[in-house]
């Protein structure tokens, strides 16, 4: 690890496709399918669409999960279902699942949920947990992939998105250090 780096592996946002905040559902699923295209294509170095504003400023990324909870707008009351099953809890989500209706009606109004859902709402924003800082050791974002079984992480620089440290990326590394190590 004394020789992977953040800075190393990161790829910065200037590779990704990007969707301005104001996009709506359908809009996002059409530019998911377009950058799923081009990386298959190799047209494009990455698949992971990034959320900007008006001004270029990265505010998080949209991946087709997002879109799947995008349609279900009361998961924003309850914590990661992730979080939940990871501490034994499952049977609380069930309950949640009662509690506030989810998928009782989610595809009812497909056609005028994909006009009007703004992206800006479902999309992965950085959180605690789930950026890095730019010159942080790798060992917190090792930490962070762990943890949460994220696909990628967040690179901040100050206050600033400047990138994505995609798990496969730091995974590659790590498989190719290994099998590098001489084994007696």
């Amino acid at each position: 690890m004394e020789n992977m780096s953040i800075r190393e592996l990161m790829c910065p946002v200037e590779d990704f496709p990007r969707i301005s905040s104001e996009a709506n559902f359908y809009d996002t699923l059409m530019a998911l399918d377009k950058s799923q295209e081009a990386f298959k294509t190799g047209k494009s170095k990455q698949r992971i669409l990034l959320v900007e504003d008006q001004n270029g400023i990265i505010l998080g990324k949209v991946s087709p999960m997002d879109l799947i909870t995008g349609l279900e707008a009361n998961y924003e009351k309850i914590d990661k279902p992730e979080t939940i099953y990871r501490w034994g809890l499952g049977y609380a989500l069930e309950s949640m699942k009662e509690d506030y209706r989810l998928w009782q009606e989610p595809l009812a109004d497909l056609c005028r949920k994909s006009a009007e859902l703004k992206v800006e709402t479902f999309a992965t924003k950085p959180a605690k947990g789930h950026m890095v800082d730019i010159d942080d050791r790798m060992d917190k974002a090792f930490h962070f992939f762990a943890m949460a079984r994220h696909d990628s992480l967040f690179v901040m620089e100050k206050d600033k998105v400047i990138g994505l440290l995609r798990f496969s990326d730091v995974y590659k590394k790590l498989s190719k250090q290994i099998k590098e190590c001489v084994i007696s």
